[in-house]
């Protein structure tokens, strides 16, 4: 005789479950299909994996929250399915060398079609440029500044680039009005900025050369909150992907770095300190949060020489103890690289128990125990551009990119090599350098540097 649970015990099951085993369960017989195909459990999948909490049903229309889901999936799919001949290129120049580059536009989610992709960069007569990938059109620009810009960061979620010149002003900047919405004079240069939308509104939290850290609303740039974290200057600022965390490090490579509850940095108590840990280990050179795992980072720290590198992982918690809340920080994992090996420049996460980073012509991804699991070798020559987010791994090596992608809840392969870019825009006269390089689900923008000028070239998909 056939035992059937109740639908709601077998929904609670079924909330365990990620993507593929929703999938294999809906397919054992009808009343598994009813209860795998509910709104709850798609919801549940979706907000684990976007920041869709504000999403709605009258967002969704008349579509369900499983063809949201997959609908969204088969956006982020695009690239990774792509071959070169997919794409479309665009070529300009005449962009500031020393300045990054920045998506305004998001992986945005909706039920329409894949929307336009906008990078913000800087012009050398040190104007803000908004760019339509697409079509590689300037669509707007600011008054040139009168002093050099010195940070630039965007928060796609409110289309907003935010700067920092050299004269240590902030600048808000909704990339369609001609004049800033905000203005900012600060009283030490800023090293890193950080912007993010948490619960409680968008924030900027930015790092000065004094070791002090500010919390400020956006896009009015008000006040919120100060903390001295170190004495020395901070060089790494990192928002965790929940938000719930902002991880600081100084200038001086002795200082423990710390991790703060952002909470309490966007609203501080009066009279009480920002809650905060510091990580036991010290020459940390980076730093990253993994996307699946919310709560963990994991640092690499260098010696002084470079001839010694370490990744160390932490997870970190909260609890009440005797009435106060308090941060814990514990070890997970450790390895040190082997000595054959280069210390890395770059590194990168995704689902917390794996870590990349580029080697020479390689790259390598190791456990966060030590383990070598994967080792690609798609580049003739050394890897000089390396871009991690929580769907690709993109690298460079003199005039090409090659695309990966992580795989759905670390799944072995844990990451697929996708395609390779060859230098079919370049300039066989000039001998330029790839010196930025990003992606969002339908374009890859590179900036390619020559002696003191950029040129900007953007893919984007066309399938």
């Amino acid at each position: 005789m056939e035992i059937q649970l109740p639908d709601l015990a077998l929904k609670r099951i079924f909330s365990f479950l990620d993507l593929f085993g929703l999938l294999q369960a809906s397919q054992v017989n009808k009343h598994w299909n009813r209860i795998a195909e509910s709104d709850f459990l798609w919801r549940s999948l979706s907000l684990q994996r976007w920041d869709c909490s504000n999403f709605t049903d009258q967002h969704l229309g008349t579509h369900t929250w499983k063809q949201f889901f997959l609908h969204q999936r088969r956006k982020e799919l695009q690239l990774a399915l792509a071959q070169p001949h997919n794409f479309i290129y665009k070529v300009t120049k005449n962009i500031a060398y020393e300045m990054e580059l920045a998506y305004l536009s998001g992986n945005s989610l909706t039920m329409k079609e894949q929307e336009k992709s906008i990078i913000c960069s800087v012009s050398p007569k040190q104007e803000l440029c908004a760019w339509d990938v697409q079509e590689g059109t300037m669509i707007w620009s600011s008054p040139v500044q009168e002093f050099y810009f010195s940070n630039l960061v965007t928060l796609p979620q409110m289309h907003l680039a935010i700067t920092m010149d050299r004269k240590k002003t902030i600048k808000v900047w909704n990339c369609q009005d001609r004049d800033a919405l905000a203005i900012l004079p600060m009283p030490e240069s800023c090293y890193c900025m950080e912007a993010y939308l948490t619960k409680d509104g968008p924030f900027l939290t930015v790092g000065d050369v004094a070791g002090d850290i500010y919390t400020f609303t956006l896009p009015g740039l008000r006040d919120v909150s100060k903390v001295t974290a170190f004495q020395y200057g901070i060089a790494l600022l990192h928002c965790s992907p929940d938000k719930k965390w902002v991880f600081a490090c100084g200038t001086y490579s002795r200082t423990l770095p710390q991790v703060f509850l952002t909470e309490s940095l966007v609203r501080p108590s009066e009279g009480s300190a920002p809650l905060s840990t510091s990580l036991p280990h010290k020459l940390c050179v980076s730093a990253c949060w993994t996307p699946e795992v919310k709560n963990r980072i994991t640092l690499m720290s260098q010696s002084s020489t470079g001839k010694k590198t370490e990744f160390i992982t932490f997870d970190l918690t909260t609890k009440r103890t005797g009435g106060q809340t308090v941060i814990q920080a514990h070890e997970i994992a450790s390895f040190q690289l082997a000595a054959h090996l280069e210390s890395p420049i770059w590194m990168g996460a995704n689902d917390g128990y794996t870590i990349v980073f580029t080697n020479g012509p390689y790259l390598l991804l190791f456990s966060i125990t030590g383990f070598l699991l994967q080792r690609f070798e798609d580049h003739q020559a050394a890897i000089n551009n390396f871009w991690v987010d929580p769907r690709y791994v993109l690298t460079t090596s003199k005039n090409s990119v090659h695309v990966y992608m992580w795989e759905e809840g670390g799944r072995h392969p844990y990451l697929r090599s996708c395609c390779h870019l060859e230098n079919i825009w370049h300039d066989p006269t000039t001998h330029g350098c790839i010196s930025s390089v990003m992606c969002d689900n339908a374009s890859i923008v590179l900036k390619v540097t020559v002696s003191e000028s950029s040129t900007l070239v953007m893919y984007s998909l066309n399938m």
